[in-house]
């Protein structure tokens, strides 16, 4: 992993940015690349370079992350293991805080990269069962030029209330149409 002299630069100017979103700032992820391998290190100094109420998630594409050491390193930092469903290693379900994120990449269902209404299910029951009330979930879904990702929220939306949890910052599903 190529260090930066002092992480904190670029992260201070990444949070800066960032805050003119104010109350609408969610979690900041830091999505690796599929080859960087396990620096323990180099992710000890970028985290620790984050101010304390930044909420950060961290989606490691290599397998070489999903060791206890790395699950003990993000806990140290409260910061979460991003829950990928993707293509690649398979990312542990980790509670490494007390929120949740989790980024759905890619489903299987037609037309091409919508979810299935049973497996975006699947996923609000992990998390409700992981992450019960009154934990904070951050689900994303994949930006795709037929708006499967659109449609998959509002689904997913449904479902969350269905479970007696409450999602925000949804669309309504009357106004999606997919394709």
């Amino acid at each position: 992993m190529r260090r930066l002299r002092d992480p904190r630069e670029p992260v201070e100017r990444l949070v800066d940015a960032a805050s003119g979103l104010g109350s609408r700032l969610g979690p900041i992820l830091l999505q690796l690349l599929p080859s960087l391998e396990r620096d323990d290190a180099a992710m000890d100094e970028t985290l620790d370079a984050f101010p304390r109420g930044v909420r950060v998630a961290v989606e490691p594409r290599h397998a070489s992350w999903f060791t206890d050491e790395v699950r003990d390193l993000l806990r140290r930092h409260s910061a979460a293991l991003c829950l990928a469903d993707r293509r690649g290693p398979v990312t542990p379900e980790w509670r490494t805080t007390d929120w949740a994120y989790l980024r759905l990449h890619e489903g299987a269902a037609r037309p091409r990269p919508c979810y299935a209404e049973d497996a975006i299910g699947t996923w609000v029951a992990r998390l409700a069962s992981a992450w019960p009330p009154p934990a904070d979930r951050f689900v994303y879904f994949n930006n795709d030029p037929g708006g499967c990702a659109v449609r998959d929220a509002a689904v997913a939306a449904t479902l969350f209330t269905a479970a007696a949890l409450e999602p925000t910052r949804m669309p309504r599903a009357a106004d999606i149409r997919v394709g």
